[in-house]
């Protein structure tokens, strides 16, 4: 029942040893390279990331388009709003980094240009976990044990993280935890909500997740500061309200 979310976690974690592994070697070999490729190398950091997070926002902004009832969206974004902020899932979720920052920070000790393990965490967590092929593709092998959207997911994670890991650290490959807890329970309940997931509520989950990775991405281009983690209420409420609206 959990093979594709493990096959997702072990992807990530492979992603983002390589990733931290071109980091090390463009770092210790860098005394061998011209002068100006360490500066080059930064420009292409900057400049793959923001890449990355305009694909990121592509992927957002197709999958929103897959709701068909505006209103389930709005109301949905609205009580989980209302939800998610009392609650501060968002300063929670930091919390929950800053305390694998103090668990690991060994493993970056003495390293003043390393970034933050919290940051690399929550970043990576929340764009693996809230994405439309996160919650399809757990329902999916939940219900009919079919692995292939979370087989694909799997791909584009990897990738995702092998960039990540390089910019943000090794708190991406921690992100792989966040990953098997979300999607493991969603696989796992799958069973006991099939009665309620029709291919409109579906449907509506994927326009309000999607809305959320619209949301991070604009995060990661620097242009917001959206507290993202404090919607994430809003992805399952359209299970709630298909039955009335």
């Amino acid at each position: 029942m959990l093979t594709g979310t493990i096959v997702n976690v072990l992807a990530i974690l492979a992603g983002s040893m390589a990733g931290l592994l071109l980091t090390w070697l463009a770092r210790h070999f860098s005394r061998f390279l011209p002068s100006n490729s360490v500066a080059l190398g930064e420009r292409l950091q900057t400049i793959i990331m923001q890449g990355v997070a305009l694909c990121i926002l592509f992927l957002g902004i197709s999958g929103s388009l897959k709701g068909q009832n505006s209103l389930i969206t709005i109301v949905s974004m609205v009580i989980g709003a209302v939800i998610g902020e009392p609650l501060d899932l968002d300063k929670r979720m930091h919390h929950l980094g800053d305390w694998v920052q103090k668990k690991t920070e060994h493993l970056v000790k003495g390293d003043s240009n390393a970034p933050s393990i919290a940051d690399g965490f929550v970043t990576a967590s929340l764009l693996f976990c809230v994405g439309a092929m996160a919650i399809v593709g757990s329902l999916q092998d939940g219900l009919t044990g079919d692995h292939s959207t979370l087989f694909a997911k799997s791909l584009l994670d990897g990738i995702s993280s092998v960039v990540f890991s390089a910019s943000l650290g090794i708190g991406v490959a921690f992100s792989a935890v966040a990953v098997l807890l979300y999607q493991g329970a969603i696989s796992l309940a799958a069973a006991f909500l099939s009665p309620l997931l029709g291919d409109a509520v579906i449907a509506e989950m994927t326009c309000v997740g999607s809305l959320l990775i619209v949301a991070l991405s604009l995060n990661m281009l620097g242009l917001t500061k959206i507290k993202v983690m404090n919607l994430v209420p809003a992805i399952f409420l359209p299970i709630l309200l298909c039955l009335f609206m």
